[in-house]
C-alpha cells in the first residue's frame, strides 16, 4: 500500500508593482479581507512598503505593497521609486498591475522593463478594476500589456467586487518555492500601530483635500497611550510645507481638521481594538520637507538599505 504523498509547503514574497493608482493597495486589502493599506484617488497615496501575510494550510504568501512607480519631481519621489524598485530585487514573484480603464502608455512600459529584468521566478500580469471596464476594454488592455513584456500568467480581477481575488492567492501560492513560514501565523502585517495610525490620518487628509495639497502632506504619530477600559489616546502631527496649506488643513473654525480626525478615529479604533480613541491632531509647517532626506527618513518613507 503506497503512502499518501504529503503536500509540500510553499512560501515566498510577491511584489505588487505598477503605475500610481492602479489598485495595488485595494488588491492587498481585498486579499486580507480588511483595511490595512490606505487608498485614495490621489496618485502616490502609498509611501511605505507594506507586507501583508496570507496563511493557508499549505502556503504562506507575503504580499508586498509598493509605492506607484512614476517620474519623480523631488527627493521624496526618488525615494518612493527606490522603495518600489528595491522590492523587485528580492521577491519570488511579481504581480504587474494595469488599470483596465486607463490607456497603456510609456509609463507602463518603463515599469514592465523593470519587471522583465527582475530575477523573480514567476511574473503575473493583473488587469485591475474589471468592474469599471467593458469586455472589449479588458481584451484591449490584455493585448497591449502582452506587448510590454513576457508574463507567465495573466489574471483579470475586480478587488471592489471580489472577483478573482481567491484565484490570485491560489495562482501565486502555487508558484512559490517550497519553504518555511517566514512570519508567525497570527501576524497579518509588518507595520507598527504608529505607522498605521499615521497612514490612516494621511488618507483622510488626501480624501478631503484632493488636489490642493496631497503631495505636501506627511503625518507622524507621536504617541499612543492607554487608560483603563481599553481607551486609547493618540497624538499625531500633520506636516505641510506652507502656512497657506496649514490653514486649509485646519479649515474655517477648525472644521476640516475636526472632520479629518473624526473619520480617522473610526479606523484607529478598529486598528487598535479600542473601545474609544481620543485623537489629538495638530498641524505643523515644515518648509520643503519633501526635499529633506532626514525628514523623509523620520517619516519612514525611505528605502531599506
Amino acid at each position: 500500500m503506497n503512502e499518501m504523498q504529503e503536500t509540500p509547503f510553499t512560501s515566498g514574497f510577491v511584489a505588487l508593482v505598477g503605475r500610481p493608482s492602479v489598485g495595488k493597495s485595494t488588491l492587498l486589502n481585498a486579499v486580507m479581507g480588511e483595511k490595512l493599506a490606505i487608498t485614495s484617488p490621489v496618485a502616490q497615496t502609498t509611501r511605505r512598503r507594506l507586507r501583508a501575510v496570507v496563511n493557508t494550510d499549505h502556503s504562506q504568501l507575503v504580499m508586498v505593497d509598493t509605492p506607484g512607480l512614476h517620474k519623480p519631481k523631488d527627493a521624496l519621489g526618488k525615494e518612493l521609486n527606490r522603495v518600489a524598485l528595491g522590492e523587485l530585487a528580492d521577491v519570488d514573484a511579481v504581480a504587474f498591475l494595469i488599470d483596465a480603464t486607463k490607456p497603456v502608455g510609456r509609463g507602463d512600459k518603463w515599469v514592465a522593463n523593470h519587471v522583465e529584468s527582475s530575477e523573480a521566478s514567476y511574473k503575473l500580469l493583473v488587469i485591475t478594476k474589471a468592474d469599471l471596464a467593458t469586455p472589449e476594454q479588458i481584451e484591449a488592455q490584455l493585448e497591449a500589456a502582452r506587448a510590454l513584456a513576457h508574463f507567465d500568467d495573466e489574471l483579470v480581477i475586480s478587488a471592489k467586487e471580489g472577483f478573482n481575488i481567491d484565484s490570485f492567492v491560489e495562482l501565486v501560492s502555487k508558484h512559490l518555492p517550497e519553504g518555511p513560514r517566514w512570519f508567525p501565523e497570527d501576524m497579518d502585517i509588518d507595520a507598527t500601530p504608529e505607522e498605521l495610525v499615521s497612514e490612516f490620518v494621511r488618507e483622510k487628509v488626501l480624501l478631503h483635500m484632493r488636489q490642493e495639497i496631497p503631495h505636501s502632506v506627511g503625518v507622524i504619530c507621536d504617541d499612543i497611550s492607554w487608560s483603563k477600559g481599553d481607551h486609547a489616546s493618540v497624538i499625531a502631527t500633520v506636516l505641510v510645507e506652507r502656512e497657506s496649506q496649514k490653514g486649509m488643513v485646519i479649515g474655517k473654525g477648525g472644521r476640516m481638521i475636526k472632520r479629518i480626525g473624526t473619520e480617522a478615529r473610526r479606523d484607529i479604533e478598529r486598528l487598535l481594538g479600542a473601545d474609544s480613541v481620543y485623537l489629538d491632531l495638530s498641524v505643523r509647517v515644515q518648509p520643503q520637507w519633501r526635499r529633506d532626506a532626514n525628514e523623509i527618513r523620520r517619516l519612514g518613507y525611505q528605502a531599506e538599505e
